[in-house]
């Protein structure tokens, strides 16, 4: 258990404390100007996905603030599986942003390697749309760090710790946005 622990922690430190600041204050922003913050991955990451959606909808906002317009990309699994079936599961988020996304709106990719096609698609379609685009990724970052506008790498070789750090940027984040103003 320390060696995970070490290596949960270890990873952190080496997340860029600007790079975090900078998600907050883009959330914040969002916030703001009523736009809308989509999130999107893949298996543990797609559950995270949904976690920090519930956490940006209600937890930013309870201390009265407001939450944020957030979506997970993940959560529905009619849409997922139609657009799987019809497009290519390499489409399932990419075709959802293009309906949904708009100028001014936040996509989030949450990926342990930055490599899965569902994932670079979207951050692809981002560009398009003139959305700003984040990743959170594990590994060596793949493709994904050259796609986003703006990344979170964590660099372990571990999945499990990957996505931990994904929460735990979700929570500082949550918990930056739902202090109360000075």
């Amino acid at each position: 258990m320390s060696n995970y622990l070490h290596l949960l922690n270890h990873a952190f430190q080496q997340v860029e404390s600007d790079s975090l600041d900078r998600l907050i204050s883009s959330l914040d922003s969002a916030r703001s100007r009523g736009s809308q913050v989509f999130l999107f991955g893949n298996g543990g990451s797609a559950a995270n996905a949904n976690h920090w959606a519930i956490d940006l909808i209600y937890g930013a906002g309870k201390s009265g603030r407001g939450g944020v317009r957030a979506h997970s990309l993940a959560a529905n699994v009619s849409v997922i599986t139609c657009l799987a079936n019809d497009t290519g599961y390499e489409n399932i988020f990419s075709t959802q942003l293009r309906v949904l996304g708009s100028p001014g709106d936040i996509a989030i990719a949450l990926s342990g390697s930055g490599n899965s096609p569902n994932i670079l698609r979207a951050l692809e379609e981002c560009k398009k749309l003139g959305v700003e685009s984040w990743a959170l990724v594990g590994f060596d970052g793949g493709k994904a760090l050259k796609l986003a506008d703006y990344v979170l790498h964590f660099p372990v070789d571990d999945m499990q710790v990957a996505e931990d750090l994904q929460m735990l940027v979700c929570h500082q984040a949550t918990k930056a946005l739902s202090d109360p103003l000075e």
